[in-house]
């Protein structure tokens, strides 16, 4: 694997930051990424984090290791040959239809299916991923709807939350600024 880009957030609904770096070889692309953060309930969070996708965009599996306060965390998600995903080797079902890993706690994931939808601006895709909250330990569905509006911006919506609102990206893919969540701080 060798660095594409690399990038670092700060939090803006809480302290924090992610430090996160996209790698690629000839048949795969990887995220590879730390967040440290205070979460709703004022728990210190560390957590380090990497996700595998095919040349496509395709995601392959992800791991996420860290701690909650006290409270170890390790959990991997792969996707099989079928598109089952399966979350520490126990399937999960009705995610068959999802293609992409959104890891909750971090911007960083939102680059996989900005990447593999790889829209014009103008147009506008659904993008269903299987969604990992760390802090519950499950692998659930996220409906999210991606328009791009231009190279550098895409209005995104996630009904579950109740958010939407226009993402800032960098030029590899990145968002740049995740309204009320997320900037960037360099």
């Amino acid at each position: 694997m060798h660095t594409v880009a690399s990038i670092l957030w700060r939090r803006l609904d809480a302290p924090g930051h992610d430090a996160c770096r996209l790698e690629r070889n000839d048949t795969a692309w990887q995220l590879d990424g730390a967040a440290v953060f205070s979460d709703p309930q004022g728990r210190h969070v560390q957590l380090h984090y990497r996700v595998r996708c095919d040349a496509l965009w395709h995601t392959q599996w992800g791991t996420v290791r860290g701690w909650v306060d006290g409270e170890n965390i390790d959990l991997s998600v792969t996707r099989n040959a079928r598109g089952g995903w399966l979350l520490n080797d126990e399937a999960v079902p009705d995610l068959a239809h999802c293609m992409d890993l959104d890891l909750g706690f971090t911007p960083a994931t939102n680059l996989i299916a900005l990447r593999r939808l790889g829209l014009k601006p103008g147009e506008a895709a659904d993008a269903p991923a299987a969604w990992l909250d760390a802090d519950e330990r499950s692998l659930g569905l996220l409906e999210q709807r991606y328009a791009q509006r231009s190279a550098g911006a895409c209005w995104y919506e996630a009904p579950r939350f109740g958010y939407s609102a226009l993402l800032n990206l960098t030029p590899e893919g990145f968002v740049s600024h995740y309204p009320e969540r997320w900037l960037t701080a360099d």
